[in-house]
């Protein structure tokens, strides 16, 4: 599968709160497919959606695959003097990984590398603030991240300084890229977030706005997940029945599981895994929580928010490029597929009464 888009979107700079740079190229990225609507809400969240074919097929609920745009991050807030920057920084990422790390700012036309010589936490021990030195003046309000590597392709490894969530995010952008041209049984969405990292503050207020989404629709939320000792790269990507704080729903859970089945009977390069990845807690929680059907899909991540354990020092996130095929594969499908969907369970409850029937006379 190409995966020249995914290596454009991850080498965007962005951090939460400060995610325009990726949002233009969105919007940009758009413009280029005549059926794609854009909608989007007073929080910058951003909608793009491909019709059903029919009139008929309008009417039918959305699956609307869900992403965010954020890492965590800095953003420049002053100079105190020529070689001296105060920043912010948003995300979960460990103090003990700060002091002495390298940052790379990304000013309006260059860049400025610089390096972090105090941080300041807040009451929940996550840095709040970092004082970092750097040799010209960086613009307040820029973007500031992990001076890692810009994307890079090693055999089935892509790593580069964020993959959660610009690889997901690529993902359903690839997805609609995929059916463009088809023609399409029910409506198929992409919903792309804000401020994830900071709590799922874009989500919520899309879940709760009412402006883009719809009480019918169907949420797949899209992660790169930190890697389980069940749940490991490159066996396959992830069907995500829960995350640290919540399950999901049941019943579009089974449905994707299906499609998963489907895939791998018909291709034995497909592989997936079906687990409860509680690295971190994931959108789905919150459209869960607001009412609506969602299920979840990820890819196991190395390096969780540039942590690695074993050296105790930043690095470039990793994932494995045959889960993130696998992973487009199989949202196209469910995408594809989804107007077959019922929430009642009717498929596994044809299933069990057929054992049922089976075996009801040794009762």
């Amino acid at each position: 599968m190409d995966t020249k888009l995914l290596t454009q979107l991850c080498a965007i700079p962005t951090s939460p709160f400060n995610e325009q740079r990726v949002i233009d190229w969105v919007l940009a990225w758009s413009r280029r497919f005549r059926k794609i609507k854009v909608s989007r809400d007073r929080f910058d969240n951003t909608l793009l959606q491909l019709p059903g074919s029919t009139p008929s097929s309008n009417k039918l609920p959305r699956v609307v695959m869900v992403a965010h745009l954020d890492h965590p991050g800095f953003t420049a807030v002053e100079m105190t003097d020529k070689k001296t920057l105060h920043a912010r920084f948003n995300g979960g990422v460990r103090p003990t990984f700060f002091l002495g790390e390298k940052v790379r700012f990304f000013d309006a036309d260059h860049t400025v590398r610089g390096r972090i010589t105090k941080v300041d936490t807040s009451e929940i021990g996550y840095p709040i603030g970092a004082v970092i030195a750097v040799p010209s003046a960086v613009t307040p309000g820029s973007v500031g991240m992990w001076d890692q590597t810009e994307p890079r392709i090693n055999k089935n490894r892509f790593s580069c300084r964020v993959c959660d969530d610009l690889a997901g995010a690529a993902s359903a952008l690839t997805v609609l890229e995929t059916l463009h041209r088809q023609n399409l049984k029910s409506p198929v969405a992409v919903l792309l977030t804000r401020a994830e990292e900071e709590g799922f503050v874009g989500a919520i207020a899309a879940a709760q706005d009412g402006k883009l989404l719809k009480k019918s629709d169907r949420i797949i939320s899209i992660e790169c997940s930190a890697e389980q000792s069940y749940a490991k790269q490159s066996d396959g990507v992830v069907i995500r029945v829960g995350d640290r704080t919540s399950v999901f729903n049941s019943a579009f859970t089974y449905f994707i599981r299906q499609q998963a089945d489907t895939l791998a009977d018909k291709w034995k390069d497909f592989e997936f895994q079906t687990a409860l990845m509680p690295g971190g807690t994931c959108e789905g929680t919150v459209f869960d929580a607001w009412g609506y059907i969602a299920a979840a899909v990820c890819v196991p991540l190395g390096n969780y928010h540039n942590m690695n354990m074993k050296t105790g020092k930043i690095g470039p996130e990793y994932v494995d490029l045959r889960d993130w095929n696998n992973m487009v594969r199989l949202l196209t499908t469910v995408a594809k597929n989804a107007a077959s969907f019922t929430s009642d369970h009717a498929e596994l409850k044809k299933k069990l009464l057929k054992r049922f029937d089976r075996y009801k006379p040794l009762l």
